[in-house]
């Protein structure tokens, strides 16, 4: 007889002597955690902890794949970029955990423990593919569905940022197997293309034509050009061309119009990346035109990595995740998925 089986007749004995009394089950509190090793389309094996609340041991409970956003951000939501830890997609895993539902974080291929390409330029753009990306997601969606303690008609994605969009497309491409729901984290509405042209306005405007020159060269060549300004680099590395010739016309708007997966939208007004309302606006227009449950919060002081801010010169990494956003992700994902 498996665990959960004999827990749940054992609670039924133990509740039988006194008919009359109001019966109230006390579920495990706490968590459980598993490593798990899973491969993806191309063969590369991906590296995740699977967070399982203790109430898995009685019942079958819902499932979230977590997708972190770009850069070097490993399945925690930290990015050796930035000096303080962030822990976003850890803190996200717990907080459902509380509410009794599973989640799988996994490091990015080529990130922690997860595979990397060989050193060579053209192994390198074989490797870092937005479609490989997209495939990564899928590869989570099923890794999560193998762990018998899941409901596999309650799971969802969770994608922040980048991860967002990999979430959208990942759904789309999954058709009838996709999650029941999806959130996106601080998601842009528009172009990529047209977020870094805003970005680079906004934050180092005579970088833009050189940046405009390079994005010009990567959508006709799938290659970035090998006189990049170093100062651009860290955005387009060498390597990065395929990557960027898909993704830089890709139109979230569009893509989220053509699935019909419940959708929760959550943004900070104080994120400096993407800005509410004009980045996210078409975003919120195309779930609006569906016919299908979707709902947007926008919370103020608030940043891109859903951290209450202090001030104007807060970015925003460290700290928990802000109260109003741990609530409504919480309970809108305890409604849609029967937590």
């Amino acid at each position: 007889m498996r665990r959960r089986h004999a827990l749940a007749v054992a609670a039924a004995v133990l509740a039988a002597p006194d008919a009359h009394a109001q019966i109230q089950i006390k579920y495990p509190k706490g968590t459980k955690q598993r490593p798990v090793r899973f491969a993806a389309g191309d063969g590369t094996m991906l590296a995740g902890t699977l967070l399982l609340p203790l109430i898995s041991e009685v019942q079958y409970v819902p499932g979230v794949v977590l997708v972190a956003g770009s850069g070097p951000t490993d399945r925690d939501g930290n990015n050796p970029l930035v000096p303080v830890r962030i822990d976003l997609l850890k803190q996200i895993a717990e907080l459902l955990a509380g509410v009794g539902i599973a989640s799988l974080r996994y490091d990015k291929r080529g990130i922690g423990a997860s595979g990397r390409p060989d050193n060579a330029v053209t192994a390198q753009e074989r490797f870092f593919t937005w479609e490989n990306f997209v495939a990564d997601v899928q590869a989570a969606h099923a890794e999560l569905l193998r762990h018998n303690e899941i409901k596999p008609y309650a799971t969802a994605l969770l994608g922040h940022s980048e991860g967002a969009l990999l979430s959208l497309a990942a759904t789309a491409a999954m058709g009838k197997r996709a999650p029941y729901a999806l959130v996106l984290a601080s998601a842009p509405g528009l172009s990529l293309r047209t977020i870094v042209h805003t970005q680079i306005e906004r934050n180092g405007p005579a970088l833009l034509p050189g940046a405009e020159r390079v994005m010009d060269a990567i959508q006709q060549t799938g290659q970035v050009p090998a006189d990049a300004p170093p100062e651009l680099r860290l955005i387009f590395p060498a390597y990065a061309g395929p990557f960027f010739k898909s993704v830089l016309t890709l139109d979230p708007a569009k893509i989220a119009a053509s699935i019909d997966t419940p959708c929760l939208m959550l943004h900070g007004g104080a994120d400096a990346q993407i800005v509410p309302l004009g980045d996210i606006q078409p975003l919120i227009d195309a779930l609006r035109a569906r016919d299908k449950p979707g709902e947007v919060l926008v919370a103020p002081l608030v940043s891109h990595n859903l951290k209450t801010v202090t001030g104007p010169n807060d970015p925003g990494f460290a700290g928990p995740i802000a109260p109003v956003i741990a609530d409504k992700l919480s309970t809108w994902l305890t409604f849609v998925l029967g937590a």
